[in-house]
């Protein structure tokens, strides 16, 4: 069995074992994929300052995020098809971060289903939703998930238009995969990944089929996604959503202080600074590079979170310090949950954590709550000082 001890070891494992739709899904972003490299390498620009001779003894990641205890400041990100990486894997995903202490994301297009993911935990957990044109199903979503115990909700506002992601669409990226000869091919070389989702019926969009008008089974649910997705989203809109969900709302897919502030205004109680993973508007900057101008202008007054990039407990600590008050992580966990299982995503939580922890303490730090800047060597630069 191979020793785990970085994300990359994970990520080798899950592309032996996955299909391979499914991990380009996971590894690919829109166009010419900048914007998906530059969220990471971006990372990469800032340097930790080590200090020594400082008492690093008793050191604690714990915090809060929307008010909810954390073992660390990461949750799970909301992440489409997470149950074709593994067979039931929203599931799996959820009780691993339910035992890690951190928050888990379920994503409306996720294979189980609310329900499914309520069944087999006993913790709450975030539902994520689309903004989409109907609003029966909106407000159907948000009873569910309010009967679901879920203790939030994530709006993903930068979703009107889908960026083209040249792999899915070469691919032929489904759920159930279509059986075409190449798909065929290359399942019958994923022996383990087949025999899990032979143990299970949850090979659907679980929170669609059955619950939006007109989609009863599979082949009806792609005319409905192609209508579903409201282009003419503005704020207003999103107000709507607001009144349809009494409990803590998150908002996600903030890339602009001005966006940022419209946020704060509809009664969100926390933003996450995302570009989708580089999965929409690629050529737009990181997320690392917008983060401190959208905490400059609106840090003090709702909550700032960050995803997109993040791989190690290393990118976590940068982002803390900052001005995030929390982070999600996507890719990493996926990668563990399609090498191992639940087990996967534990081994990703504890790296990520063990790097947190031992970052923090190198840089003299012995509470996440004391992290900030001093602790970094950021390039002049980094986050603006464009010209006009």
């Amino acid at each position: 069995m191979a020793v785990i001890t970085e994300i990359e070891d994970l990520r080798r494992i899950y592309k032996r074992r996955v299909p391979k739709m499914f991990f380009d899904y996971t590894e690919s972003g829109s166009w010419t994929e900048q914007t998906f490299r530059e969220n990471t390498s971006d990372f990469d620009k800032i340097y930790l300052r080590q200090r020594v001779a400082i008492d690093m003894e008793g050191r604690s990641t714990k915090t809060q995020m929307i008010g909810q205890d954390v073992s660390m400041p990461v949750a799970l990100a909301p992440v489409g098809l997470t149950g074709m990486q593994h067979f039931d894997g929203e599931i799996k995903a959820a009780k691993a971060a339910e035992k890690f202490g951190v928050p888990y994301s379920l994503s409306t297009m996720s294979i189980c289903s609310i329900e499914d993911v309520a069944a087999n935990t006993s913790k709450p957990f975030w539902m994520q939703v689309y903004t989409l044109k109907d609003d029966d199903f909106m407000q159907r979503l948000f009873d569910r998930a309010k009967d679901a115990k879920c203790s939030a909700a994530i709006i993903t506002v930068d979703l009107q238009l889908l960026g083209q992601r040249h792999k899915d669409l070469k691919n032929g990226l489904s759920a159930p995969p279509k059986l075409t000869p190449a798909s065929v091919a290359n399942m019958m070389t994923k022996v383990q990944w087949g025999l899990g989702m032979l143990q299970t019926k949850r090979r659907f969009f679980g929170n669609i089929v059955g619950h939006a008008k007109g989609v009863k089974d599979p082949s009806s649910l792609s005319s409905w996604t192609a209508q579903a997705f409201d282009q003419s989203l503005n704020w207003d809109r999103i107000r709507e959503f607001r009144k349809m969900w009494d409990g803590p709302l998150i908002i996600k897919g903030i890339m602009d202080p001005r966006d940022a502030k419209e946020a704060l205004n509809v009664g969100a109680d926390a933003i996450v600074v995302s570009n989708h993973g580089g999965r929409q508007l690629d050529g737009a900057l990181s997320s690392i590079r917008a983060l401190e101008p959208i905490v400059d202008a609106v840090g003090d007054k709702i909550e700032v979170h960050i995803d997109s990039g993040i791989r190690s407990g290393q990118d976590v600590l940068k982002a803390m310090a900052m001005g995030a008050k929390g982070t999600y992580i996507g890719r990493a966990y996926v990668y563990g949950l399609g090498a191992k299982g639940q087990e996967g995503v534990t081994d990703a939580l504890n790296v990520i954590h063990k790097e947190l922890d031992m970052s923090m303490g190198l840089c003299g730090r012995t509470d996440i709550h004391d992290v900030d800047k001093d602790i970094l060597m950021i390039p002049k630069g980094f986050s603006g000082d464009w010209a006009e």
